[in-house]
This record gives C-alpha cells, structure tokens and sequence, in this order.
C-alpha cells in the first residue's frame, strides 16, 4: 500500500504542477510530498520531472508514466468496487465437494440455485476424503465426524435410515416383522468406496444396537443401483430417508422394521476458517441446514 500511495502522490503533483499544490490536495507538508516523488525517482532510476524555480513539468518519462500510474489506479478502483458489490451480496463461484451419494441432495441443492442465481455452482462428487483448502473447495459436505483444526463445520441434521423393500418382493416373500426376519431375505448392501467394508444396518431393540450375519445378495458402492434394484423386487435394502423419500411417497417402496432403527446419521458441512466469511458460503451454509432435512421423516 505505501507503494500505491506513492503512485497517488505521483498522479496529484503531475495534474497540480508543483509540490506545494499536491500537498494542499493531500493534506501533507510540501517536504514529505518533495522527498517522496525523490524516492519514486530513485526506485524508477528516472526523472520524471523537469523542475525550475518557477514551474515543474513531466518528462518524456514521466508523461509515460503517469498514463501508466492512472491505469493502476484505475484497475485498483474498479476492484474494490467488484469486492465490495461481492461481499454486499452473494454470487460469483462457489465450488463444493458431495458424497457421491450427493446426487440424491440434488433437490435441495437445485432449490438454493433457484433461489440465488447469481451464484454459479461447481460440485464435484466423490467419497474421498479431499483436502479443501489444498484442492480449493469453498465447502464440503460430508457424513459422519471429520476433525480438522483448520475447518469450521456445521451439522446440517441427523437422520434415521429406513429399510425398504417393493411391495412386489414383500407379497412374494413375506414381510419381515423382527429383525432376524431378515435372515431369511435377500438383503441388498452398500459398501464404502474407501474401506471397501460394508455399511452395517443400525439395528436396535430396546435401544441396544443388534449385531445380525445379514445375508449378502448383491451389494453396490453408491446407492442408486440399491434404490434400483430394491423397485425391481431384488431384496431388502436400508438406505438413508433421503435416498428413498420420492419411492416411499410414490409407493414403489415400502418402510419395514422402523422402531428397530437408530438415528446414527448426520450429515455436517465444512468450509475453510475464515473471519471474512464471504456471503456466497455463508447463505449456501445456511440454507443447507434449514433446508436439507425439512421434510425428512
């Protein structure tokens, strides 16, 4: 900044010919506005003025200068400007990183699109673990606990998982009434992208989590080929609500077992630690965690 306020003093003693009518302008001493244009000189190994006793002007190098010194100022204006009407009011990018289970927040997601245009979402979908600062993520929204000293997270809600099945396979097969119905059912299961480990159903009974040898039909590492092949008849699967609302709503799916499921899911939001928290993160923040499970049941 000293370096742009000597470029200022620069401009205001070329457009007022001497060092005592660019003081006035500045509020400085004719001395201080003196030894700064000498400073400039010798940084720019240039004279930039022609001076007298009577009058000062540009030289050559000097007039190529100024143009130059204006077009900085200029530039430096015009960004502010651009900051400022940025930080009044959200827009521009914001680039966020889902699960790939995140295509099933895409409702949510497309509502807040809506509802702030001027912001252009990029989002990128995958279940590793990605560096948001490092990688340039303005926000991250993931399940269950990360501990990063350099993150802010918010939880966005809990959610209890459903087991569902098609009324087509329940008629066929039988309905499942207790949780070791289940291992006589074909039994449809997620697995983590990077443990490669199975999901375990949050089985319960009397608020006692209930350890089965559920049996493996198919098993799939995001959720969509579940919800498919759960319409089709294939098994029983347990997905979270929001996997499921649209076929459950539709009756394509059918809720089992529900008093034997615990609340263990939580989806949370993470964006880098920053005091100057700009207004596109903060309303994307916002409006995922009143937004996200509204109508989840």
């Amino acid at each position: 900044m000293d370096k742009l306020g000597t470029l200022g003093i620069f401009v205001q003693v070329a457009e007022a010919g001497s060092f005592v009518g660019a003081a006035q302008r500045l509020g400085l001493t004719a001395s201080a506005v003196g030894k700064a244009i000498a400073r400039l000189e010798n940084e720019m190994a240039a004279r930039l003025f022609h001076r007298s006793t009577r009058s000062m002007a540009l030289t050559e190098e000097g007039s190529f200068f100024l143009e130059t010194c204006r077009r900085i100022q200029l530039e430096y204006e015009q960004a502010q400007i651009q900051l400022s009407r940025s930080q009044a009011s959200p827009r521009g990018q914001l680039r966020v990183s889902l699960p790939l289970a995140g295509m099933l927040l895409m409702p949510t997601i497309s509502a807040f699109m809506e509802r702030y245009p001027d912001i252009n979402l990029d989002l990128d979908f995958t279940d590793r673990l990605v560096d948001v600062i490092e990688e340039g993520f303005d926000a991250v929204i993931r399940t269950g606990e990360i501990r990063d000293t350099r993150l802010m997270s918010r939880k966005l809600g809990t959610f209890r998982h459903k087991i569902v099945a098609a009324p087509k396979y329940l008629a066929e097969y039988g309905t499942p009434e207790v949780p070791e119905d289940l291992l006589n059912h074909r039994c449809l299961h997620h697995r983590y992208a990077n443990s490669g480990r199975l999901e375990p159903w949050p089985l319960v009974r009397s608020g006692r989590d209930l350890k089965l040898d559920l049996p493996v039909t198919s098993v799939a590492s995001t959720l969509e080929p579940l919800i498919y092949l759960a319409e089709r008849s294939f098994g029983i699967t347990c997905l979270p609500p929001f996997a499921v609302s649209a076929e459950l709503v539709e009756g394509k799916l059918v809720s089992l077992l529900t008093d034997h499921l615990s609340e263990t899911g939580a989806f949370r939001i993470l964006w880098p630690t920053n005091r100057h928290l700009s207004p596109k993160v903060r309303v994307f923040v916002d409006y995922m965690a009143e937004n996200l499970f509204a109508e989840q049941g």
